[in-house]
């Protein structure tokens, strides 16, 4: 993203927001609620239009494309509150995540991995999403954005409404899909899992980017420290 601003009406919500996602890195993008960390992501997928500015992957503008075409460049999403079909099996919810694909082997072979990093999900498969626990309902989106089998992973709020245990236990999984080479964009509130997770992050406060750089930098920060470590 380059310089990239986004309005609702006359309401600024992002202002010359520019960030990277190098391949195989793990980013996070830290703020309270109402910063502009999910407008980032809005903006990335072509939900909401930009103001100015432009969004590059792999060297190709994405800014005004359908969100149909940017999912076929290679990003998919975990979305907040995790948007599932409640009524659908997991495998259903599962098999939605490839639906823009065609390369059935490798889809099946796709099924089993996602099986291997979320094994209750196998125990799961044919019972519906709605009826599974929070941690469950997670693992199924994050699984479901794996089936598009992204270059990039981004993911918007992961860890809302889980208890503490759960959280680790999703934080080990998705350091565990970047450890294999998956690029991961991480939104998330609770600093001390985005701060694990990422290699490189962004803080944002009221649609702007007021602090940048490597996880040290940012863990030591005395703007992160005073605003979200309790320092």
């Amino acid at each position: 993203m380059n310089n990239v601003s986004v309005y609702y009406g006359k309401s600024m919500a992002l202002q010359d927001v520019t960030l990277r996602v190098d391949q195989g890195d793990a980013v996070s993008i830290i703020g309270a609620n109402g910063a502009g960390k999910s407008t980032v992501l809005k903006a990335l997928f072509g939900v909401t239009p930009i103001r100015s500015g432009e969004i590059r992957f792999m060297g190709k503008r994405l800014d005004g494309k359908r969100t149909a075409d940017i999912v076929k460049r290679g990003i998919s999403l975990s979305p907040e509150a995790r948007q599932l079909f409640p009524y659908l099996s997991v495998y259903k919810n599962l098999k939605l995540g490839a639906i823009l694909r065609e390369d059935k082997e490798e889809i099946r072979k796709d099924y089993e991995e996602v099986y291997r990093l979320f094994p209750v999900l196998r125990e799961r498969r044919n019972q519906l999403a709605g009826t599974l626990s929070g941690g469950e309902q997670q693992m199924v989106a994050i699984a479901r954005a794996l089936m598009a089998r992204p270059k990039l992973l981004c993911m918007d709020e992961p860890s809302l409404g889980l208890a503490p245990v759960v959280i680790k236990e999703l934080g080990d999984v998705i350091m565990n899909i970047n450890a294999k080479g998956m690029s991961l964009l991480l939104v998330e509130q609770n600093v001390h899992l985005a701060l694990e997770i990422a290699s490189r992050g962004y803080a944002l406060q009221v649609g702007r980017v007021v602090l940048a750089g490597d996880i040290e930098e940012i863990r030591t920060s005395d703007v992160i420290k005073m605003a979200y470590l309790g320092g």
